[in-house]
């Protein structure tokens, strides 16, 4: 799906918040956690919640001005915090590495 019509459905104010949390869920959030499972530092962790957040406040149509707490955003829209999320896909991973052979390179 090209960015230009999630964008559409995203920023469209007569779509029901539900529906855009559950288009995040499926959609973009699988996107931006591709890789980031075998990251190593807290600092990308830290960039992408950053970007997360400002994501679900596009969606929502709030700005920083307007001063409403991530954790209404997130309920609103139904959105765990990805750090969890994170979490779960570095230990799946894990778990992938460790059924590796030992003599596999």
């Amino acid at each position: 799906m090209k960015w230009h019509q999630a964008s559409g459905i995203l920023y469209d104010k007569r779509v029901p918040l539900k529906l855009k949390g559950k288009f995040y869920r499926t959609a973009i959030r699988p996107t931006m956690l591709y890789g980031a499972e075998c990251w190593p530092t807290k600092r990308h962790v830290q960039q992408i919640s950053v970007a997360e957040m400002r994501m679900l406040h596009w969606i929502c149509g709030h700005t920083r001005r307007d001063r409403v707490r991530n954790e209404d955003i997130r309920d609103r829209l139904g959105v765990a915090p990805i750090e969890e999320k994170l979490i779960q896909h570095r230990l799946r991973w894990f778990g992938h590495v460790q059924q590796r052979p030992p003599d596999a390179p």
